[in-house]
C-alpha cells in the first residue's frame, strides 16, 4: 500500500516538473521573439485609404483615409464635445453630426459605433 503512494507521489512530481518545463521554454520563446527587434506590422487591409460618405464626411473630413485614422478622428471629435456618457462610459451620446451615421439613434455603445461607421465608408 505504502509502495503505491509513493509511486503514485513520484509521478505527480514526474508531470508537474514537466508541465512547468513546458511554461518555462514557451515564456522564454515569447521574450526571444520580442527581444529579436521584430515590430508588428500592421495589415495591409487596415491601411488602405477608405472615403467616408458625406454624413461621416461631416465628422472626420472628405478625403479618403485608413481606417486606423478614420478611427482616430472620430474619438478625437467624441472627446472633444464631451459625448461619452458620463455614468456609463461605454456609451456614445450623438450630436446633430453624429445621429445620421448613427442611424438615427440618440446613443450607442462603442461596439456598435464601429459596425455603424462602417455602413459610411466605401
Amino acid at each position: 500500500m505504502a509502495a503505491k503512494k509513493k509511486a503514485a507521489k513520484k509521478s505527480a512530481k514526474k508531470s508537474a516538473k514537466k508541465s512547468s518545463a513546458k511554461k518555462a521554454t514557451k515564456k522564454t520563446a515569447k521574450k526571444s521573439a520580442k527581444k529579436a527587434g521584430k515590430k508588428r506590422v500592421p495589415s495591409a487591409a487596415f491601411m488602405r485609404p477608405v472615403q467616408p460618405d458625406s454624413a461621416l464626411g461631416a465628422v472626420v473630413g472628405n478625403s479618403p483615409i485608413p481606417r486606423t485614422e478614420l478611427t482616430k478622428k472620430l474619438w478625437q471629435y467624441i472627446k472633444r464635445n464631451g459625448l461619452q456618457d458620463s455614468k456609463n462610459r461605454r456609451a456614445i451620446n450623438a450630436d446633430d453630426k453624429l445621429r445620421p451615421v448613427f442611424g438615427g439613434r440618440s446613443q450607442v455603445t462603442m461596439f456598435d459605433m464601429t459596425k455603424l461607421v462602417n455602413k459610411h465608408v466605401s
